[in-house]
Formats: structure tokens, sequence, C-alpha cells
């Protein structure tokens, strides 16, 4: 978060109330232009109005709420608006590709489409974090007004299309929580020699602190931390966090969510595959996945109030980080960020396209929306 931002909040109501709309009117248009029902042919292509039949692999559990079970929303929405015509068959995490490999099962074909977290690609694809998530970056509404209507989806598709990947921006949810830890965290002395689980930009920072960092699927998280192979965790919200049982294991859980202050998620397709398909396809497609940007960040804004206000009766301490530990972690991010984008030339270019469509936004982020304590 900006430290403009960090004074005065953001009405998400608001921001979710104009996404719905443009969903509506969209799929209002798209339904208007879907054909009849044509006969059903063999594979993963609409070119001659055959069905649409596709694998979907996800990188979520479908039984994490917010974020895994948007996957199954959109299998039921395409379904039903297609009227059965296009289908998506869900497979869990691993079931037929690795979780965190799916982008690259899409580029060889061994797919026809995945629903991820893009920032898995880090490794091979170092500017794929930034339209993941980024340290004290874009909250939701700002990264779905960045990605729709500031050069984001371009950029987007711009990074995967060497790889033969289209990113179709399919949802997102708001802050994480900083991690789970077992012991207090006072200041960033605490961090060195930790076992971490962490993913993204944010395990570079907490590893520049002197933490031991580690990247696993969520599945595998809480037996680590039930050995002890890790100290501590990030994954996602406390409604997720608290499914996956991390509260059984450790008590102290941070906010805010300084390394992931929203998450989006993407519903990657093979580019051969997509190109295929028919335009009203395509556009059945696009607003579906539009309908679960909505869903996804309306149902996790919605369940993590019940699940923080039974943490005590749970044993489990809410903590806030202090802001002087906050601006500590910014810095190091910053720092993180200007030696990523000097080793390449289009992360570069994305993180200057991102800084320069919010300091176009931060006026408005400052000054139209009430604090957040009123």
């Amino acid at each position: 978060m900006s430290s403009t931002g960090s004074d005065r909040g953001v009405s998400n109501r608001a921001a979710l109330f104009a996404v719905g709309v443009a969903f509506a009117v969209g799929v209002i248009g798209s339904l208007a232009l879907r054909p009849a029902s044509r006969p059903v042919g063999e594979g993963g292509a609409s070119a001659g109005g055959t069905a649409v039949r596709w694998r979907l692999p996800v990188a979520f559990g479908t039984n994490l709420p917010g974020l895994g079970d948007n996957a199954l929303f959109i299998a039921e929405q395409i379904s039903a608006v297609s009227g059965g015509r296009i289908e998506f068959e869900v497979f869990e995490p691993g079931e037929v590709v690795p979780a965190l490999a799916i982008t690259e099962a899409v580029s060889a074909g061994k797919v026809q489409a995945g629903y991820t977290w893009v920032g898995y690609d880090e490794g091979r694809i170092p500017s794929s974090v930034l339209i993941g998530s980024v340290p004290f970056g874009m909250e939701p509404w700002e990264y779905t007004a960045w990605w729709l209507h500031g050069g984001g989806r371009a950029l987007g598709e711009k990074i995967y299309a060497q790889y033969d990947v289209r990113p179709i921006l399919c949802g997102i949810i708001g802050p994480e929580s900083a991690g789970w830890f077992r012991d207090e965290i006072e200041d960033l002395s605490d961090l060195r020699g930790l076992k971490i689980r962490f993913a993204g930009l944010g395990g570079k920072v907490i590893q520049r602190l002197g933490a031991s960092v580690t990247m696993l699927p969520g599945g595998e998280i809480f037996q680590a931390l039930d050995r002890g192979a890790i100290d501590a965790t990030e994954y996602s919200m406390p409604a997720v966090d608290t499914k996956l049982g991390f509260d059984r294991v450790v008590k102290n859980n941070y906010f805010p969510g300084w390394h992931q202050p929203s998450t989006a998620a993407h519903l990657v397709v093979n580019q051969r595959i997509w190109d295929r398909l028919t335009p009203v396809d395509r556009a059945l497609i696009e607003n579906v996945c539009g309908a679960a940007v909505v869903n996804g960040l309306s149902r996790g804004e919605a369940l993590q109030g019940p699940v923080l206000r039974d943490y005590a009766s749970r044993g489990v301490a809410t903590r806030v980080l202090p802001t002087a530990v906050l601006r500590e972690l910014q810095s190091v991010a910053d720092e993180v960020l200007e030696e990523e984008a000097a080793r390449d030339p289009l992360f570069a270019e994305v993180l200057a396209a991102q800084r320069a469509f919010r300091a176009d936004y931060a006026l408005w982020k400052t000054i139209g929306f009430l604090p957040r304590d009123f």
C-alpha cells in the first residue's frame, strides 16, 4: 500500500457495485448473441459450433472458500450460459498436473486451460508475478481498474504470448494475512533463521531479511507446520487458512497482508485453442470470468469477519504489525523490485506501467473515499 493510501481507505461496496454493473451489462450482451444449441463435436474448440470440453486443473483446492471454490463457480456458470455446450471439468491440485505448474502444462498443450495464481511462474517468467500480486501494491478494485482499463490486460498477454498462453482475469480476493507464526514478531530481526513458507516477491523480501524461505502448495503446508519442517507460513485469507488447519498448530496470526494486498487469479488458456473458439464462445468465457471476479471478491470479503470473531475462542491471537515494521518491509520490497527490474526488461516495463497508473490513481484513492474507521 502506498503511504498516501495508508491513511484513507477505499470503499469495497462502491468498487464491487461498479464491477458488478459492468459485468451484468457484458453478460446480457453476450447472452443476446448466444446461438441456438449446435451438434456436439470432438475436441476442445468451437470453430464449427461444436462443443467445448476442457479439462481445468486448479491451483487451489475447491474446498477453500473464496479462493478455490471460485473455480466451481466458473464451471457451473459457463455450462449454464452456454446451455451445456461449453463444459469445464475441474481437477483438484495435483490430479492431472502439479499445482504449481499449471501454466506450463497449458503452454505444452497437456491441458486446454487452468485456473491459477500466475505468480507461481516467477521462476521461469519473472514478470508474471507482477500480474499476480505485488508487495505494498494494488488493492483489488485498483488492480481490476488497471487490468481492464489501464493497460494491464495487454501487458499480461504480452508476458505470456511467447508461451502460447492467454491469461484472462477470472478471480480476485482481498489481502492475505501477513502470516502464521509460532512466536511473536516484535521486530524484523525475529525473522532471521526462521523457516517459513512464502510465495512471490514477498518471499524474496523475507529471505533478504534472513529467513529460510520454501515454496509449498496449499495442501502440503499443514503437514510441514505440524512436523516442524517450517516455523511459519503465509497462504491466504483467514477463512482459507483456518480451513487448512493452520490455527491448530500455530497461534499468532499477523496482519495486514503487506506482501499481497490483493491476489489475482487467472484462467490461463492455450492460445492455439483460444484462437479456434468462435467470437461468441470467447465472449461467453470472458464474461463468466467477469462474474467470477465479482463472486470471488464478494465471497472473500463476506467470510473473514466471522472467522476473526471466533479467533479468541480458538486460542488464536490476532496481531498487527507496527507501522515502523511495515515501513521497513516496504523499503526492502522497493529494493527487491528495483533489482528484479534491472535484471528483466519486461519486468521493468510492467512495473513502470503499474507505478504510472498508481500515481494517477493516488489522489482519487486518497480523497475520494471515507477513511476506514468511518
